[in-house]
């Protein structure tokens, strides 16, 4: 117990540059004051005593903002940063040097008994105000990004964005895990593909709209519109259709694309 919690001040000196004293991290860290009353409920859960754990850790979210069930395995050189409003359910297992912000939970889902909480390997990011839910394996080195929901199994070495979180491989890339900066935007990229996508298709229809117009215009001039790009097998069809069906058709497609283009 006494070389986690060394582990769990050590970890603390490391990651936040804001950390400038012994005494400073003992008495204004909630997070490390959290996992140190954590460590003495879990040792006496152990022992199957039927009050006191759940009352030490009542005692604890009071004081801290900290909500950790005595019976939650936590490893050595767990940091969490700023820790109000953190919630780690009874079978939720944490991994060691796991990182984990405020307002993150580690919850369960359903009433079922036995293991219903996830399980957090090494090296763990997990953002503010994520949601990890269910009896769910979240794998080594993975960074969950804030604020997203996580349902699933995540593969090791993965970033976890949006709701419902998804799984964006950085393959190759190591990222400090605290630049939040780094974690990729997938909605923003999907809207950005999506609008080029629209800009593309409406460059074809004003395109294709042009086409008809001169098609048309060249119609009434009594020219056909058959020009080099056109095959044997284009010119067979409009030869075999008719200058009729042609026109009426034509006409038609060009009243459409405008209405279109009103719109």
């Amino acid at each position: 117990m006494f070389r986690s919690l060394r582990s769990d001040f050590s970890i603390i000196k490391e990651r936040d540059p804001a950390a400038r004293g012994f005494w400073e991290i003992i008495f204004c860290y909630p997070g490390f004051q959290a996992l140190s009353i954590h460590r003495v409920s879990h040792k006496l859960w152990k022992y199957n005593l039927p009050l006191l754990p759940r009352l030490l850790s009542h005692i604890s979210r009071v004081f801290t903002g900290v909500e950790i069930h005595p019976g939650a395995k936590i490893g050595k050189g767990v940091f969490i940063d700023h820790g109000m409003g953190v919630v780690i359910g009874e079978t939720s297992e944490i991994g060691d040097r796991c990182l984990l912000y405020q307002g993150v939970t580690l919850g369960g889902t359903g009433k079922e008994s036995g293991k219903r909480h996830p399980t957090l390997e090494a090296n763990v990011v997990v953002g503010a105000g994520a949601k990890v839910l269910g009896a769910i394996l979240v794998g080594t080195n993975t960074r969950i990004g804030a604020g997203s929901v996580v349902v699933k199994d995540v593969q090791a070495n993965s970033t976890v964005v949006g709701i419902p979180g998804r799984i964006v491989h950085q393959s190759g890339v190591k990222i400090n895990p605290l630049a939040h900066s780094a974690l990729p935007d997938t909605e923003a990229n999907v809207l950005r593909n999506l609008m080029e996508r629209i800009d593309q298709l409406e460059n074809d229809i004003l395109g294709l709209q042009d086409l008809v117009e001169s098609f048309q215009i060249n119609r009434k001039k009594g020219k056909r519109l058959i020009g080099e790009s056109q095959s044997l097998r284009d010119k067979e069809i409009i030869e075999f259709i008719g200058n009729d069906f042609l026109d009426e058709n034509s006409e038609n497609l060009s009243t459409n694309l405008k209405s279109e283009q009103e719109r």
